[in-house]
């Protein structure tokens, strides 16, 4: 695990080696799992982590604007890529700049040793300008259903400061209510759950969409996941807002930005960017 300190250490390192601007915008913390194995309906596991394109398109574009990013885990462990995700086809089918970002990410200060979410909310949550949480399956094993995680999303939610998850990035907003565990389990036993106390009740939002999850199902050769992200949102009060499968989409309401499939990488880049210098400017 890696201390905000040294951390710290480490990314003026990077930025005397020239390799980052000289000065940076703002801090933005990126959310990501711990975990690597989603557990299916059958008992049987599927190997999972973030998404490439998800994570390294926002993070190239975050970087190239002048901010730096710190990335935490419940843990404070190495995040696992998802190996499905390392494809030229979410990258426009450009093979080249699917490395270019695989280069960057594995590159990242943190990468290999984040942060802890512990010490990330024993520290200033202040000093971070906004919040990206990537997708991949892997946040519905940890952070759907995690009291810090929620602790984390009430600092920037009462702040009014940019969070921005994608595809299945925004299953995390689930642990912003009273009993996030028990909501999970609820929706894994098959039931329709009540949110108590939901801090985005009622908020326009989207996530990976439900034809698109059957896609995705339909790789399993017959095994499932345990509960569909779409219909959980959808329970705890979410306003879901769906464009076509696979088609980029993103929905914007006060400080939070979502988007709904991995498609949709660069237009939340944009949202939360203009979001971050918008808040700088005042």
């Amino acid at each position: 695990m890696r201390t905000l300190s040294t951390l710290a250490l480490a990314l003026g390192t990077t930025l005397l080696a020239g390799t980052a601007p000289a000065a940076s915008k703002g801090e933005v913390l990126v959310l990501l799992s711990s975990e690597q194995q989603l557990p299916l309906k059958d008992g049987k596991q599927y190997p999972t982590g973030f998404y490439l394109n998800e994570f390294g398109v926002p993070a190239d574009q975050l970087l190239k604007a002048g901010y730096t990013l710190v990335l935490v885990t419940p843990k404070g462990n190495k995040p696992s890529v998802d190996q499905r995700s390392i494809d030229p086809m979410y990258f426009a089918g450009d093979a080249a700049e699917m490395r270019r970002i695989q280069t960057l990410v594995e590159g990242l200060p943190g990468i290999n040793d984040s942060v802890s979410l512990k010490e990330v909310l024993e520290g200033d949550l202040d000093r971070f300008a906004g919040l990206l949480i990537p997708g991949g399956h892997a946040p519905l094993i940890d952070l759907a259903n995690n009291p810090q995680v929620g602790a984390l999303l009430r600092h920037f939610h009462q702040a009014g400061k940019p969070t921005a998850a994608i595809c299945h990035g925004p299953i995390a907003l689930l642990s912003a209510q009273d009993d996030p565990l028990g909501y999970q389990a609820a929706l894994t036993r098959g039931e329709k759950p009540a949110a108590a106390n939901w801090i985005y009740q009622g908020y326009r939002m989207t996530i990976f969409a439900d034809p698109e999850e059957q896609v995705f199902e339909g790789s399993l050769n017959g095994d499932r996941i345990q509960f569909y992200p779409a219909a959980a949102m959808a329970g705890a009060g979410g306003d879901m807002n769906y464009a076509q499968a696979w088609s980029p989409n993103v929905v914007v309401d006060r400080e939070l930005i979502t988007g709904q499939n991995p498609f949709s990488d660069h237009a939340l880049a944009k949202e939360l960017l203009h979001k971050l210098d918008a808040a700088k400017a005042l």
